[in-house]
């Protein structure tokens, strides 16, 4: 009889915690040092092993997303403890789209709401993707947080995901008094394709005349896809998110008449930065992403727009859905959710 989810996490979780140099052994290797930084252990097993699994570019969009969510499940940790959360319906430009609601324990009425897209290349993921970083995020900035799921490629190429959290923060930005949280006003956030939407959503408002929101959270954010950094090229078969992956992503994502330097697509490639919501922009070091993460948040400061920046040197992409199995991406999403809480309270300059 196979293993149920249960027993495969315990079992990933107890080889995990296994010494270091052990894991390092056991991956075949010695140290992994790569463009400067050295991979954590844990990361690095799960990369020997992952060598051995069909790849995701082999996939159709349906296999991909059931074997994602089920390794997303295996990594996951629990929940942050007196953080509800309940599905939500709100109007799209294609019909409903499901949302679901967080609200913490010990809410700040002055916290405002967050609106959240998770990772996927923009073609996989859901409402699960992130959950137990939605429940952290909640319990530590003491804000509700909105998570979209949004509609997926290929079936819904490029703009149709973006127009979903596109809506999904104006639907948030005026119902968040309901959620105890100030009126007309709303945070944006996302991670990987997530924080691309967060991103460009952001340039969107500005071009329209819109205010701004509180702030934006951009973790490990694809906002340049039409060149490629040193990065693409240092971390090309990196673990979870290599150079193949993206190009498979982007393949189901985008179609023949589409621009890659449409900012929409590249908030990098924007002309011009000043006047955006403050930002907290997070990388990964083993990423083919961090090096356009970082220069994204060059970009805002030097157009005056309050940043901080921190990138995890040992991590790797996805680690806000590995907080069960590896200690230092649990550390990680404390901290951001710890900046949000900052920026919510006017700390970022």
């Amino acid at each position: 009889m196979a293993a149920g989810p249960g027993s495969q996490r315990l079992v990933l979780k107890t080889l995990l915690s296994l010494p270091s140099p052990l894991l390092r052994l056991m991956s075949g290797g010695g140290v992994v040092y790569q463009g400067g930084r050295t991979l954590d252990p844990r990361l690095q097993f799960m990369a020997a092993q992952g060598r051995g699994a069909p790849p995701m570019t082999r996939m159709s969009p349906e296999e991909a997303r059931r074997s994602s969510a089920e390794t997303m499940a295996l990594l996951a940790g629990a929940p942050e403890p007196g953080v509800r959360w309940e599905p939500v319906a709100i109007p799209g430009p294609g019909g409903d789209v499901a949302c679901r609601l967080y609200r913490p324990p010990h809410q700040d009425p002055e916290a405002p709401l967050m609106v959240w897209a998770h990772m996927g290349g923009g073609v996989i993921g859901d409402l699960e993707t992130t959950h137990v970083f939605c429940t952290l995020l909640a319990a530590t900035a003491r804000g509700p947080v909105l998570s979209v799921d949004y509609c997926l490629a290929p079936e819904h190429r490029f703009p149709e995901g973006l127009d979903d959290v596109l809506a999904a923060y104006h639907w948030g930005r005026g119902n968040a008094e309901r959620f105890g949280a100030p009126a007309a006003e709303a945070a944006i956030g996302g991670d990987s394709m997530g924080g691309a939407f967060a991103a460009a959503i952001c340039q969107m408002l500005k071009a329209a005349g819109e205010p701004q929101p509180v702030l934006q959270l951009l973790i490990y954010p694809c906002v340049d896809i039409a060149s490629e950094s040193a990065s693409m090229t240092t971390y090309a078969d990196a673990f979870p998110l290599s150079k193949a992956m993206m190009d498979w992503f982007m393949g189901h994502y985008l179609t023949p008449a589409d621009n890659p330097a449409d900012p929409r697509l590249s908030p990098l490639r924007a002309g011009d930065l000043a006047g955006l919501a403050p930002a907290i922009v997070v990388t990964a070091g083993f990423d083919p992403l961090v090096d356009q993460g970082e220069a994204y948040a060059k970009a805002l400061k030097a157009a005056h727009v309050p940043v901080v920046y921190r990138c995890y040197d040992s991590l790797a992409h996805a680690f806000t859905a590995m907080t069960g199995v590896i200690p230092a991406a649990d550390v990680a999403c404390r901290e951001i959710a710890g900046l949000v809480r900052e920026g919510y309270e006017g700390r970022i300059a």
